[in-house]
């Protein structure tokens, strides 16, 4: 076991261990460490914990120091001159014709780099636009190219939910999201449903699937034929939320009754209705797999 201290770079970035070495450092601190960008202004966002080898990769660089009033107005005009930095750098773009948009920059604690992220529909040739930036800054630049998702987590935005996106409060890694994952929900399939500002398949499906399938594994599937203490029939509706099955009862007439998964028992498992497929075009069928492929791009 290792003593480690997690620290991030942005507000809702990865989480990062550092060796705290004998520093007093806890929760809500802010310290300075050497990262392979070189030197690093971050929030230490845990307190010191004991965590296996195994989950961590090495090695764990020592934190250089609890953050100074002094580093934090270094901190402060790093972030004032990266503005800059990028008006500078779209007139380059501009001037370059390159078909790419800028989203960001950002220096290194040390300024020993300038770093801007952009988008763009493919691969970009920026050499050109490296050597005229290199020639204005005077120190190392790199430009990253990333995805809608990271676009979007650079920005405070508001989800359908109505409440500030995960991603740009505290999601600091996606994780992969399928179609199944609304399914197994019970939710409309329609792409503009369950889909995000980015125009990607939620996050959010991800958050209460393991509590879904672990309750679905204790109920019959729609479809299946089961018995009731009111009789037999089929399952026409189950709510996960409520833990009830909605059961078709055989007779003339139709006959809805809801019931605890324990009251009923499966007596043919039968193929389950298609959730929302006849409801779907073929288009927003096509859609709904883009959706899924290109969130889970990379992951």
């Amino acid at each position: 076991m290792q003593k480690v201290i997690g620290i991030r770079f942005k507000p809702a970035g990865k989480i990062y261990y550092f060796d705290p070495t004998n520093l007093q450092l806890e929760k809500g601190d802010q310290a300075v460490v050497e990262t392979v960008r070189g030197m690093e202004f971050g929030d230490v966002v845990t307190n010191v914990k004991e965590v296996s080898e195994e989950e961590l990769i090495a090695p764990v660089k020592p934190v250089i120091r609890k953050a100074t009033n002094a580093d934090r107005k270094v901190y402060e005009q790093n972030k004032v001159k990266a503005a800059e930095a990028l008006v500078i750098c779209e007139k380059k773009v501009a001037e370059h014709n390159l078909t790419m948009k800028l989203i960001d920059a950002e220096y290194t604690f040390d300024k020993s780099k300038i770093i801007f992220y952009f988008t763009a529909d493919g691969r970009v040739d920026f050499r050109e636009l490296v050597k005229d930036l290199a020639s204005v800054f005077k120190i190392r630049i790199e430009l990253r190219q990333i995805g809608v998702r990271d676009e979007t987590k650079l920005f405070e935005s508001l989800g359908p939910c109505g409440r500030p996106i995960c991603c740009s409060k505290w999601l600091g890694d996606f994780n992969p999201v399928s179609i199944k994952m609304a399914k197994d929900q019970n939710l409309s399939l329609n792409p503009g449903k369950i889909s995000g500002i980015c125009g990607r398949l939620l996050c959010c499906l991800k958050f209460e699937h393991e509590t879904y399938k672990e309750v679905l594994r204790e109920m019959p599937p729609v479809g299946a034929y089961v018995k009731t203490p009111d009789g037999k029939g089929n399952v026409e509706k189950i709510s996960v939320m409520n833990e009830k099955v909605t059961v078709r009862l055989d007779g003339q007439e139709a006959v809805f009754k809801t019931y605890g998964p324990n009251d009923v028992k499966v007596v043919k498992y039968t193929a389950s209705k298609q959730h929302d497929k006849e409801e779907l075009s073929e288009d927003e069928l096509k859609e709904l797999k883009r959706l899924e492929e290109e969130f889970n791009k990379n992951n």
